[in-house]
This record gives structure tokens, C-alpha cells and sequence, in this order.
């Protein structure tokens, strides 16, 4: 089957300006066109839009993704390359996880702190005796 631009950028939620730009970085040298000269998007170009948006999701920026994609036009030549990017880029994507993680922890702390009608009242408490020791 094969999708419109359109159809493709209403299916991953980027404007047809990114992909038209993002094929005009050469990030998606695949991209055949039709007669008129308009992009035509098979299963295979999907597969790699959704790599395209993994990549740039997770930070690699476009520098990184294009050379990626020459790599990939190259063929298995180039495997030892696109293996080692790709799992220089998941040491990275994971210690984004960590740090999100620690942030969420501290985010649920906050919550569970704001839940704990105690510590509504001590946080009460201790702005009263701010209040009553700054008017002195």
C-alpha cells in the first residue's frame, strides 16, 4: 500500500513541512516519487519515518540521523558503523531514563507529601511561625 505525504504526516504527527525537510536532509533517501514528482510512502518508508522519530525523540540530532541514513544506503558494509552509533545512542537514551527516573521519584515524593494531611498542617505550622517571626 502506498500513503500520500499527508496521510503520513497525519499517521505520525509531524507537519508535511518536517517530512518534506527531513527528505530534503536526506534522512529518508528511500522516498520514491510519482509521476507529478510527489513523495510516495510504502510500508517499508513507514518502518523508517517511525526509526527517523525514535532517533530524534530520544535526542539524536539530524546531523547524526542523516549520517545514519548514508550508512544505511550504503549496505551491510556499513553495520559495524550504524551497530556501534546505535549503541553509543542507547547508553545515552538510557541514562536519560535514569534521570527521568529520579525526577519522577521526587515528583511522587512531592505528591504523596501534598496527600499526607500531616504534612498539611506542619507546612501551615511552619508558615505561621515564619509569618509570626518576620513581623518582629
Amino acid at each position: 500500500m502506498n500513503y500520500t505525504i499527508k496521510e503520513v504526516a497525519n499517521k505520525f504527527g509531524l507537519s508535511i513541512h518536517t517530512l518534506r525537510y527531513y527528505d530534503n536532509e536526506g534522512l529518508m533517501p528511500f522516498i520514491e516519487r510519482d509521476k507529478s514528482g510527489n513523495r510516495v510512502f510504502t510500508e517499508t518508508d513507514l518502518n523508517w519515518v517511525t526509526m527517523i522519530c525514535c532517533l530524534k525523540d530520544t535526542g539524536m540530532s539530524i546531523k547524526e540521523i542523516k549520517q545514519y541514513a548514508d550508512w544505511c544506503k550504503q549496505g551491510t558494509q556499513t553495520i559495524d558503523e550504524r551497530k556501534e552509533m546505535l549503541t553509543a545512542h542507547r547508553k545515552q537514551v538510557l541514562k536519560q531514563v535514569e534521570d527521568l527516573k529520579k525526577n519522577l521519584e521526587l515528583i511522587d515524593s512531592k505528591i504523596a507529601f501534598y496527600e499526607d494531611p500531616d504534612q498539611a498542617r506542619k507546612m501551615d505550622e511552619l508558615l505561621d511561625k515564619t509569618a509570626t517571626s518576620s513581623d518582629h
